[in-house]
């Protein structure tokens, strides 16, 4: 069977080493097609808007099909309770693998590609590309055999391709390790540019501040929603009871991504007569955490300290306007709300 025949389907980030690997896949004549994973917790470091653009900038430039999978509520749920346990942050990274490859089998599956090919480096992140956790998600995945690493391959064992004449190990490469100085040469002698060599960026997931965050709202909510996580990443956030968080804008650009990320179960709250900041309660806010959630939004304003000022609070998608006079809550009280 001549290469060009052998349909295969690589998984591209749009970061570093999987876009080497699609490039050498393609340099050996293969018939590549990728696909992009988006989640929650996707945090690109790449130019582009997000790592989907960067993965389907390149796929256009190379010609190649892209197909695109989002892991919404069905990764939050997996995440209040993963098999196989977190990193250091909230990172569930072998359950999160084993979610992804057995999702890629499906897509194998459906346009008949021999195998699926990945950037994945030997020894390169502990928690998923150790040689024992690689056979793990093979496993778990239902891909034994079938995932080749053009980066690493010439150091891990045969794989069904390889056993079958499709691939030749000489061709494939031998890095390993979390030095990236072997994919930054490669990537040079291919012709990338340097803005290029960054990373596919990372998970939000393994950052301490946001996981704090993101137990507290698993800890708070029943079904939590994708919008309910992408809020983590917007504002101050403030745990006032177990059922209402207020979250405050620290810049403008903050208080317009508010605007547009309130839900119509969402109120607002600004200080009238004075500068302040956009500010959403969300959840219920009955029992008197009105007037708490108020005080919270004074504190951030340029209201003079200590005085009682008017406090706006509309609902979002609903004419008309409340009214309550409070004055700013003390940072002491503040920080124990803080998330």
């Amino acid at each position: 069977m001549e290469r060009k025949e052998i349909k295969t389907l690589g998984l591209l980030s749009g970061g570093l080493d999987s876009t080497i690997a699609v490039k050498l896949m393609i340099q050996l004549g293969y018939d590549v097609t990728v696909l992009n994973f988006m989640s929650p917790f996707c945090n690109c470091t790449k130019k582009q808007d997000s790592c989907k653009s960067a993965a389907h900038q390149l796929a256009s430039e190379l010609g190649l099909e892209i197909k695109t999978m989002f892991m919404g509520e069905e990764y939050i749920q997996m995440l209040r309770a993963p098999r196989f346990g977190y990193g250091q942050g909230l990172n569930p990274c072998l359950d999160c693998r084993i979610m992804m490859f057995s999702q890629a089998k499906i897509a194998m599956e459906e346009i008949g590609a021999k195998f699926i090919f990945t950037g994945e480096v030997l020894s390169q992140r502990p928690m998923s590309q150790m040689r024992n956790r690689l056979h793990q998600i093979e496993n778990e995945s239902g891909l034994k055999g079938l995932i080749v690493r053009p980066l690493s391959a010439a150091l891990l064992e045969p794989t069904i391709p390889e056993k079958n004449g499709w691939i030749d190990r000489n061709e494939m490469l031998s890095i390993s390790g979390r030095s990236r100085k072997p994919q930054i040469e490669i990537g040079r002698e291919m012709g990338m540019k340097e803005e290029e060599f960054c990373s596919s960026g990372g998970c939000m997931l393994t950052d301490r501040h946001f996981s704090v965050r993101m137990k507290d709202l698993l800890s708070h909510t029943e079904n939590t929603s994708v919008s309910d996580t992408k809020l983590l990443r917007v504002g101050r956030h403030f745990r006032i009871s177990d059922t209402c968080k207020v979250v405050v804008g620290r810049d403008e650009g903050e208080n317009e991504k508010l605007k547009r990320m309130a839900s119509d179960d969402d109120s607002f709250l600004w200080v009238k007569d004075y500068r302040g900041p956009c500010v959403i309660v969300r959840g219920d806010y009955e029992n008197g955490l009105t007037t708490l959630a108020g005080s919270i939004a004074v504190r951030y304003s340029d209201a003079p300290e200590g005085m009682e000022v008017d406090v706006e609070l509309s609902k979002a998608g609903v004419e008309g306007k409340s009214v309550m006079r409070v004055r700013a809550i003390s940072d002491a009280d503040l920080e124990g709300m803080r998330v």
